[in-house]
């Protein structure tokens, strides 16, 4: 629904849990309208109605309408333009997809239909010959990690949830060494910060987060914990100036804490790479445009061609319309010279392809800070909100 959380406080005991979220629209501006509130607490409530019988699923719905392929490989550049053009050739429209990179490997989940028939792609043999060539482009390193190709009926799960899932399956978490990477650039911004402690006396794993300040973070966060088999008892979250602050009291889903400093570190890994991974590094370029079938092989070959790498891209379409978002470096990941770019847009047109925003400015100055929200779950509270029966 777009909507931004500001604050929030997460508490549950005794099968009960009491959540509550101060939220604001994309423009920081407060919620008045009845309707999006109706909408909002609609679908919390419908949601909580249906935790019991979702015990037993894995979460995902099929579709007859689109056709889900799921890539994981290492990233290079032309990577996604090479995918394209072997979809457009076997003429599979792409019709919404998202591609994300990290610690030099990339994932993507891209929805495609038959150009023919406007619907998902049956034909099983076609299937496999879609698959038989991504996989070509993905294992052209020769990956020591696996690349796969994963063709299936479109689920309901979130993309970016799946991504998350994809890339915590690949092991992005794990660094690697490079001569000319030391560590990844943030184009600025805050490192994200994890640290963890031990609440021993309530066999608690307290885990603190400090980073810089985006949309979905507190999402990317709890999606993780949960991936890796942890439950949230208690948590706070605060924003403040462009920095987030995130502090969690966890459990292993067999009740215990953390046990080892193995585990410890691991969680540091994947919690920092939970945080990069959607973080929005390089130029953002938005393409609107008509839709047609080879768009996004034609847009991604332009960007090849003028040696512009893709680190982050959202593609959708609604209405015969395309609507893309891509976050472009160049390709040894420095800021693009503003040269290429206005010879790109010439190439793709100058109404279609506009500049939104420079991700390698450096940011303002936080407004504020504040120390970590250590202790305060187990502080006496005072709240007459109504409780919320847990299904967890």
């Amino acid at each position: 629904m777009n909507l931004v959380i500001t604050k929030a406080y997460i508490s549950s005991d005794g099968g009960w849990f009491m959540d509550v979220f101060n939220v604001v629209d994309q423009d920081g501006k407060k919620i008045r309208d009845k309707e999006v509130m109706d909408n909002v607490k609609r679908r919390i409530e419908n949601s909580a109605s249906l935790a019991p019988s979702r015990r037993g699923s894995v979460g995902v719905m099929h579709s007859e309408e689109q056709t889900s392929i799921e890539l994981t490989g290492t990233d290079r550049p032309g990577l996604l333009s090479e995918v394209c053009a072997v979809l457009s050739t076997l003429d599979c429209n792409v019709t919404n997809a998202e591609i994300w990179t990290h610690n030099y490997r990339a994932a993507a989940v891209v929805h495609v239909t038959d150009d023919l028939t406007g619907s998902a792609i049956k034909d099983p043999k076609r299937l496999v010959t879609i698959k038989k060539k991504l996989c070509n482009i993905l294992k052209v390193n020769d990956d020591l990690k696996t690349a796969k190709t994963i063709v299936s009926p479109t689920g309901a799960m979130n993309r970016g949830r799946r991504l998350h899932q994809i890339m915590f399956a690949d092991r992005d978490y794990e660094r690697v060494e490079s001569d000319n990477v030391t560590e990844r650039d943030h184009g600025g911004g805050l490192r994200p910060d994890v640290s963890i402690m031990d609440c021993s006396d309530r066999d608690y794993t307290i885990v603190m987060m400090r980073s810089t300040d985006r949309p979905k973070l507190l999402f990317d966060i709890v999606c993780t914990l949960t991936d890796m088999q942890y439950v949230v008892f208690h948590g706070v979250v605060y924003t403040g100036g462009k920095e987030a602050y995130q502090e969690f009291y966890i459990r292993h889903v067999d009740g215990l804490p953390i046990g080892s400093e193995a585990e410890r570190e691991r969680i540091i890994q994947c919690l920092e790479a939970a945080i990069e991974r959607r973080a929005s590094e390089g130029l953002e370029l938005e393409l609107c445009t008509e839709d047609r079938l080879g768009l996004l092989a034609d847009i991604t070959r332009i960007f090849r061609e003028n040696s512009l790498c893709i680190k982050k891209a959202e593609i959708s379409t609604k209405g015969g319309k395309a609507k893309d978002t891509f976050y472009v470096t160049d390709a040894s990941g420095n800021p693009v010279d503003p040269r290429i770019i206005d010879s790109v847009r010439r190439q793709i047109g100058l109404t279609e392809l506009q500049i939104k925003q420079n991700q390698n400015l450096p940011p303002e100055p936080p407004e504020t800070t504040v120390q970590y929200l250590f202790s305060y779950f187990f502080k006496p509270r005072a709240c007459q909100n109504k409780l919320i029966r847990s299904y967890s």
